[in-house]
């Protein structure tokens, strides 16, 4: 499940946590709401981030015995 969280501080600095979306796409999906709350001061990427995404289908193998 894709989760945003949000943490607002006393002295107004925003935390966001995201989980669940895997690769460099959850720079897009938090993209528009950065812009809007100003400036990133820091970015630390999770586990998400390095994980490997599934972009090519599967492949099938075929084995075929022979015997003479």
């Amino acid at each position: 499940m894709e989760t945003l969280e949000f943490v607002i501080h006393p002295d107004g600095r925003v935390e966001e946590t995201v989980t669940g979306i895997s690769g460099r796409s959850c720079g897009e999906v938090t993209a528009a709401i950065e812009a809007q709350l100003g400036r990133v001061v820091s970015q630390q990427p999770t586990a998400d981030y390095y994980a490997q995404t599934a972009t090519s289908p599967p492949i099938a193998v075929h084995q075929t015995q022979t015997t003479w």
